[in-house]
């Protein structure tokens, strides 16, 4: 019975096993804080002209936006917000000449919706857009609004309030509402002589793309339809508009695998005549739903008449072409087995640059390729570090990107054309973050309760010692979407995470993170696991997996396992304690779903009084409920810290609540920390740390 559980470690494992332990025995130890006070940087933008690049950077909770330039390349902060207040800074977007930035700061950029007060200010705070220019100057609030769109000609900024678009000058005067329609409006793009404005108007069930115009401040709806229309490009001489078409879906109860569906297009309009034809459709089967890459937009139309665009036909997600005009058969750029996630093109439109586990499943590299010459693709950067956001800048001199490895957090870098690298804003970096202190992790297989076979990262204590048990973790990623690598993660969250596990492994624990059924970075099948979610909850077998395998581990003592996880990572661990805490002795489940069948508060069944219809729902509502924690609550034994914000706009708090009512009425013992007016991706890093020490206690009391 062991056998069939037990994992096999990949082929290197015995000198990753070697090598880790050299580096633990030199390692010292450290606190919380010195691991998450590094700063973590993100949204890379280049310059429309010359050499400049802006990001943002977040110091302890303390949010800013970043420039640099050539030749000396030196980081300038050029805002000063000196507070861990929880407002967060995203929307980054340059002027067409480069001379200054205006950027979104507070509100949920993530769900919309109010802004949210996580400092518990007694006045509430606005989603403000700002400006600075490049060199720091004329730093400034202009007005309330989210998603500026800086018109390429003259000195109009378009800006969304309420799901409607507004203008203004770039000094905030002149503040109009130009389109109002119903539902919300999105999507601004302006037309490149800036006399256009092309967005999508949003409705219940379906969206249409509509273009705005300046001049005669007149407003024209295309192709009309009840699908979603989304995600306009507009061609190089503004004639025409390409646009993403995906067919309009009934609402489901909770996650469950998508392989096929209904096929999506990409469709073309003349702006002048409004004739609309199709130039591309995905085959049926494998593909037919569409996937879209971590990218500012999901088409491109290059200067060779070329639309570039993502396609999951050979079960990853890759890069193709297709001429504008439609009539050939699309042109795979990006071949080889993984997925190309962050992807962008560079400013003449002849040169595609994207972020791909090609070659390196568990971790992202960037590549290259010639639009023009349909050329092999060209790997830029390899080893062991984690590559992500690629930004050419504008003058073609270099690529602007974000970097990580096992002992660096993100970072901006810039690779010249020569292939030469470097990092910069090194300085920001703490003198006590413990780089040399960290362990490396191993890439291992774990062999799931039904035989399937996930990957997943192992972390060993320093200074391990022969015959010595250890008590032991398993960690689950939230997303599920979501793939953790071998070094600190592209994203905040789980930037977060990758810490707090080297932080446990230092105190003594053997954690493992596991890459479940249902995450990315595995192709199309794995993604869309079969009875994943509130389809019969499969991705429970991973947890038994994993804690099969860390019990049959001789340096593991198997009464003191226990796991933790956040969001959907929170309901897997729910799902392990309340079927299986003879396995698991603890846990601590951040902002988990409990009940799939209330998640977002399911509506009721589909109107007109079918009973086929009726049935159907009440059986998904059945499944949904038994794929669910709360379904197996009578066998929960195992204490569980529980910690939310209560201001999640992911996973409802009402979720938290139910739990502990139920946990309270079993006697099982449960602890809690709540956050008032915070939200699921925790806005303040104070609340950050303060859940953190409170896992870390929790597993100390329970566990060791």
């Amino acid at each position: 019975m062991i056998d069939k559980y037990m994992a096999p470690l990949k082929t290197l494992s015995t000198l990753f096993t070697l090598l880790t332990a050299g580096l633990a025995a030199a390692s010292a130890p450290f606190t919380l804080n010195q691991i998450m006070n590094a700063p973590f940087a993100s949204a890379p933008v280049a310059s429309p002209t010359g050499a400049k690049v802006a990001w943002l950077e977040n110091e302890q909770g303390k949010r800013n936006v970043f420039v640099a330039a050539a030749p000396e390349w030196k980081a300038a902060r050029i805002t000063n917000f000196t507070k861990d207040d929880g407002q967060e800074i995203g929307e980054l977007a340059w002027a067409h000449d480069g001379s200054y930035v205006v950027f979104v700061r507070g509100g949920d950029l993530e769900n919309g919706g109010d802004n949210p007060n996580p400092d518990l200010s007694p006045t509430p705070p606005e989603q403000e857009i700002w400006f600075a220019n490049a060199d720091g100057s004329a730093l400034r609030k202009l007005t309330v609004g989210r998603a500026p769109a800086v018109s390429p000609v003259g000195g109009v900024i378009a800006f969304l309030r309420g799901g409607q678009i507004f203008s203004m000058r770039p000094t905030g005067e002149e503040v109009k509402n130009i389109v109002t329609q119903k539902g919300h409006q999105t999507d601004l793009r302006w037309s490149h002589d800036g006399r256009s404005l092309a967005f999508v108007s949003a409705r219940h069930g379906h969206s249409f793309l509509a273009v705005y115009s300046l001049a005669d401040q007149s407003l024209r709806y295309f192709d009309a339809s009840t699908d979603y229309d989304s995600e306009p490009a507009w061609s190089p001489d503004d004639a025409r508009i390409a646009y993403l078409r995906t067919p309009s879906v009934s609402e489901q109860i909770g996650p469950r695998p998508h392989r096929e569906g209904e096929p999506w297009s990409i469709r073309v309009v003349d702006v002048k005549s409004g004739t609309v034809h199709s130039v591309f459709r995905a085959l049926a089967g494998t593909g037919s739903v569409f996937h879209a890459v971590v990218a500012s937009q999901q088409i491109w139309w290059t200067g060779v008449d070329l639309l570039i665009f993502p396609w999951e036909r050979t079960g990853w997600c890759h890069l193709y072409s297709v001429p504008a005009n439609g009539g050939a058969t699309p042109l795979e750029l990006t071949p080889g087995d993984g997925e190309v996630e962050h992807a962008s093109l560079s400013g003449d439109g002849k040169t595609a640059y994207y972020s791909t586990n090609i070659g390196d499943i568990d971790s992202r590299h960037l590549w290259s390729v010639d639009l023009q010459r349909a050329s092999t693709p060209k790997q830029l950067t390899s080893g062991e570090r984690i590559d992500w956001a690629p930004a050419p800048l504008a003058d073609e001199s270099a690529l602007f990107f974000l970097s990580s490895s096992f002992h660096e957090k993100a970072h901006p870098m810039l690779r010249s054309n020569s292939g030469k690298v470097q990092r910069l804003a090194d300085e920001l970096v703490p003198a006590d973050f413990p780089a040399e202190s960290l362990v490396k992790p191993q890439a291992v297989m774990i062999t799931s309760a039904d035989g399937m076979v996930v990957h997943g990262q192992l972390f060993l204590p320093p200074n391990n010692k022969p015959g010595e048990r250890h008590p032991a973790l398993a960690f689950f990623h939230g997303g599920s979407r979501r793939q953790m690598l071998l070094g600190f993660h592209y994203m905040y969250y789980y930037s977060n995470a990758f810490a707090m596990n080297e932080f446990l492994a230092s105190q003594g624990y053997v954690v493992l993170s596991v890459n479940y059924r249902s995450g990315i970075g595995y192709g199309m099948e794995f993604r869309e696991a079969l009875n994943y979610g509130a389809q019969g909850g499969s991705e429970y077998k991973d947890v038994v997996g994993a804690g099969l395998y860390l019990k049959n581990r001789a340096d593991i003592d198997p009464a003191r396992i226990g796991l933790w996880g956040g969001s959907y990572g929170g309901y897997l661990t729910a799902m392990g304690l309340s079927r299986a805490s003879d396995l698991f002795a603890a846990g601590v489940d951040f902002h988990g779903v409990h009940d799939w069948s209330s998640w977002r508060d399911t509506a009721g069944p589909p109107a007109g009084g079918d009973p086929k219809a009726k049935q159907e729902f009440e059986e998904a509502l059945r499944l949904a409920f038994d794929s669910s924690p709360m379904a197996t609550v009578d066998n929960w034994k195992s204490p569980v810290l529980l910690i939310h914000g209560d201001d999640d706009r992911n996973v409802s708090f009402a979720q938290t609540e139910v739990l502990a009512e139920a946990l309270r009425a079993r006697h099982v013992p449960f602890e809690e920390l709540i956050f008032p007016n915070e939200i699921h991706d925790f806005l303040r890093h104070g609340d950050w740390l303060d859940a953190y020490r409170a896992t870390a206690d929790f597993f100390a009391r329970k566990l060791k």
